[in-house]
């Protein structure tokens, strides 16, 4: 019988949540490796600029002690990546307590390893000037200007770090920001499976049961197989030819070519097999391995502080000329916050109109309906907070009595859902890195840390 590892994913994101019975049933069905992908950079740049994670902590503690018990008992190995919501240092510390924490309520001991994937400033300056860093997408290349602004910046780890952690004896290994698949792809690859087809089961796993379908919370369970990897949920659920093959379609822009640290998973010529009610074999996957191995970048820049107010209004004629009400506002505070030498440049307003165009915006293909009631999110981005709750406080008694033509009511133009009507959002970030890196060795921007629980 060829080769094979088990491997169970919990859910898309720790703390997302997952049925307990779907872990112990992958439990009984045999499992090599428990595993979860930590994060994302899609909630934004906030998280990683402030350090705070996306999910409740009561949620992310209940998901680990499913998985750490269940790792013990079946003495298996459990891997988180991206840990914490973002994979910077007060993400990982976050989890790792969280973890010690756990162990001693439980009674738990083994041994843990932490990747540290926060880069520091001076090493990146090092890459910047050595004409080591390559842009990706649109962006320009990478300056020395943009790593000293930088609040947070992180590396996305491939296998081998997670590869060298389970070769030094650890049993749980939380990572800082990584690759989504590539915790997956390591425990397999650490199992002498093939790179295709241990980055084939990576990319299935990251998100969960999203797979299988119909969507819903749920543990996927995955074989990897010199010959290809089957995959099935473990709840009342089906992975088809269909939802797999859709599923390599994710958070990518070539439905063949996913590229990874040191190569590409080429899945060009892949074929999807029904191989029972509830399962999918895959096979024909290719790994090509890279000429420079690179590891891509990610930092958050801080911006200023944001401050919001939400309104909305069923007045058929400030409807009809709503574009025209939006442009007197906009004056109107200008004025008012000039009087409190407040200065264009100082702060940013952006009235997102929902109902009309809040979704799309400028690219929203559907402009001839007339809605009969609109929504506002009033969104103020200042340099520091006592500007931005001066100017939404501005910006929300304008929106409520600005007069336009043919105004009749004499009173609110806005129904406002909330007191305190203004509402402090905090820091604000922005993404300002999305480049790569060619280090020396795929290990040499994570340290790993190892540690007796």
């Amino acid at each position: 019988m060829a080769r094979e590892y088990r491997m169970v994913s919990t859910s898309g994101i720790l703390g997302y949540g997952y049925p307990a019975a779907a872990l112990d049933a992958a439990m009984e069905r045999g499992v090599d490796m428990i595993g979860c992908d930590g994060g994302s950079s899609d909630p934004g740049p906030y998280y990683l600029g402030s350090g705070k994670p996306f999910v409740s902590l009561r949620a992310m503690k209940r998901d680990l002690r499913l998985m750490l018990i269940a790792a013990i008992k079946h003495r298996v190995p459990m891997v988180v990546g991206t840990a914490g919501g973002a994979g910077g240092e007060p993400h990982l510390q976050l989890v790792a307590q969280m973890v010690r924490d756990l162990a001693k309520e439980e009674g738990l001991s083994f041994k843990m390893a932490l990747i540290h994937s926060e880069q520091d400033k001076a090493t990146m300056l090092r890459h910047v000037q050595d004409g080591r860093t390559r842009p990706l997408g649109r962006m320009g290349p990478l300056d020395t200007g943009t790593v000293e602004r930088a609040e947070r910046i992180v590396g996305l780890c491939g296998p081998e770090p997670y590869m060298r952690a389970l070769d030094e004896g650890a049993q749980i290994i939380l990572g800082g920001r990584s690759s989504d698949p590539a915790p997956f792809a390591a425990s397999a690859m650490s199992a002498q499976l093939p790179p295709a087809q241990a980055w084939y089961a990576g990319k299935m796993l990251e998100c969960g049961a999203l797979p299988a379908w119909p969507k819903g919370p749920d543990c996927l369970h995955v074989i990897v197989r010199e010959d290809g990897v089957v995959c099935e949920p473990m709840g009342d659920r089906a992975c088809t030819p269909l939802s797999v093959a859709t599923m390599g379609l994710h958070e990518n822009s070539s439905p063949i070519r996913h590229v990874e640290p040191g190569g590409v998973l080429d899945t060009s010529d892949c074929r999807f097999d029904q191989i029972s009610p509830k399962a999918t074999r895959i096979s024909g996957m290719r790994w090509v391995p890279a000429e420079d191995y690179s590891i891509k970048v990610e930092a958050a820049e801080r911006v200023g502080h944001r401050a919001i107010s939400v309104c909305g209004t069923r007045d058929p004629v400030l409807i009809g000329k709503v574009d025209h009400f939006l442009g007197l506002v906009r004056d109107l505070v200008r004025k008012k916050a000039a009087d409190l030498d407040i200065q264009p440049d100082d702060y940013r307003l952006t009235i997102h109109t929902y109902g009309r165009n809040g979704v799309m915006s400028s690219r929203e293909p559907v402009t001839d309906a007339t809605p009969h009631e609109l929504g506002f999110i009033i969104d103020v981005v200042a340099r520091d907070p006592d500007i931005a709750q001066a100017a939404i406080a501005l910006s929300r008694t304008s929106m409520l009595h600005s007069d336009f033509p043919g105004r009749l009511c004499k009173e609110g133009n806005m129904a406002i859902p909330f007191s305190p009507s203004d509402l402090m959002a905090g820091e604000v970030f922005r993404f300002t890195m999305n480049h790569v890196v060619l280090p020396s060795d795929p290990c040499t921007l994570f340290p790993i840390e190892h540690e007796t629980v």
